[in-house]
Order: structure tokens, then C-alpha cells, then sequence
């Protein structure tokens, strides 16, 4: 696998911005220790959203996920969305415009990737979970599945005013189009909605909201798949869940 500290100008943020990216590398002979699964052809893609507290760089420091898409031979892009839950926010930058619609466009400019809509896929945890069930559900059109593990699942029940006022305004009117659960059902109709899969630790102080959420999608017309485990808020469940994700998407 090759890593890329990709930095260039979003025009949706108005700004330079960083982004990691990794990448087959068809030529590896030499390499111990890696199975090299490159082929010449354009690459299956996931965008993988990082959690509230951190950055583009989290997933690649606490776990192994470069080593992890080397068996699926996959780019992985690891985009910084700063605290905006992944929204055009009222008082900030318009992050679902980059991550949803921008980035795969420059991603494809720059990177070989396929452009089909069933080899793009999107997942996150925590505030990034509920960032890729989001734009999972808004853009079915050019996702064909999203993973949220341990999803901020309920945002109408967070109560981070220091983090949603800026994103949503003093009165925190949160629309539709944003409401996970308000999604769910609008796009329950349409022939090619994302496959959905979720996952969360039982000691996880979002429980309850998953399950609640996991209701949801369960009672509506979706390809659904639901694990929980032991484990609270942490790398130690993420770093080991991403694989099963994974293996779910790609395996």
C-alpha cells in the first residue's frame, strides 16, 4: 500500500484542506510481511469520517486500518471535517458539500478510483457514524452502503450547544434532511438506498440511541445489519469493528 498526505484547495470550504489517502501500490516486490492484492484497474473506495475530538489523522494512529485495506485491495480517504457533524453549517463551512460531493469528485481527479456507485462506500464513528449514515442516505446515488459504529444515532437529543449552535443556529432547528431517523424513512422507497450496517459497544453511553435507531431501520424496507459487543466509546472496539465493516463491504 502506498499513503498520501493529500492537501489541496476545496472550493465548497473556501480554503486549503488535508485529507490521507491509501492506495494499492502494484509494484511491492521486496515488501515482507504484506500480501499485495493491487491489480490494474480502477479501486473500490471508502471514505472513512473521524469522530468529534479528532482529525484525518485518527484512524491511521490508533488503528491498523492501512494494513487492514491491503487485504481488500481498496483506497481508503481519510477527509478532516473538523466539529462539524459532516453538515453546511450556519456558521461555518459547508463540510456535507466537501465531504459528500466535492472530495470524491477531486479524490477521482487525482486518485484511480472507479466512479460507479457500487464500488464507493462511506462509514465513521461516533460523530463520523452519523456523518456516513447521513450521506449514505442522502447520496444513495453514489453510495452503495454505509457503516456507522457507535453513531451519534439521535441528533435532536445531543445537547453540545457550544458544538450545535454553530452548525444548526441559536435555536437548534434541526431540519429533516439531517435527522437520521427522518432519513430513514424519506428514502425508504427508493431502489437504490445504501445497505446500512451498525455497530455499537453495550457499555457505550449511545446504546440506547443505536437501538432506538436499529428499530427504525428494521421496521422499514432496508438491507440491514446490526452488532453489538462489549465495549464502551473507545479504539480498543473500533479498531477491532472497522474489520468486520470491511469485511462486510468488501469481503
Amino acid at each position: 500500500m502506498a499513503f498520501m498526505d493529500f492537501k489541496f484547495f476545496s472550493e465548497s470550504l473556501r480554503m486549503q484542506t488535508e485529507v490521507y489517502v491509501v492506495m494499492p501500490q502494484r509494484s511491492s516486490a521486496g515488501e515482507i510481511g504484506i500480501e499485495n492484492k493491487a491489480e490494474a484497474k480502477k479501486y473500490k473506495c471508502l471514505y472513512l469520517l473521524h469522530g468529534l475530538s479528532d482529525d484525518h489523522t485518527i484512524w491511521l494512529r490508533r488503528t491498523s486500518i492501512e494494513r487492514y485495506a491491503t487485504e481488500y485491495g481498496i483506497c481508503v480517504v481519510m477527509p478532516c471535517g473538523h466539529r462539524s457533524f459532516y453538515t453546511d453549517m450556519k456558521y461555518g463551512g459547508k463540510y456535507y458539500t466537501y465531504i459528500a460531493k466535492e472530495l470524491p469528485r477531486v479524490i477521482r481527479e487525482f486518485f484511480n478510483v472507479s466512479d460507479k456507485r457500487e464500488d464507493n462506500y462511506i462509514a465513521g464513528l461516533s460523530m463520523g457514524g452519523y456523518g456516513a449514515l447521513k450521506i449514505g442516505l442522502r447520496e444513495h446515488g453514489s453510495f452503495c452502503a454505509a457503516a456507522g459504529l457507535s453513531s451519534v444515532a439521535d441528533i435532536k437529543r445531543e445537547n453540545f450547544d457550544e458544538v450545535l449552535i454553530p452548525i444548526f443556529g441559536e435555536e437548534k432547528n434541526i431540519p429533516a434532511e439531517e435527522d437520521l431517523f427522518s432519513l430513514a424513512e424519506m428514502n425508504n422507497e427508493n431502489n437504490d438506498k445504501p445497505r446500512i450496517y451498525m455497530a455499537v459497544g453495550t457499555e457505550d453511553s449511545l446504546y440506547q440511541d443505536n437501538l432506538r435507531l436499529k428499530a427504525k431501520f428494521e421496521s422499514l424496507d432496508y438491507d440491514y445489519t446490526y452488532r453489538e459487543g462489549p465495549g464502551t466509546h473507545c479504539w480498543k472496539f473500533w479498531d477491532e469493528y472497522i474489520q468486520y465493516v470491511l469485511k462486510w463491504m468488501f469481503g
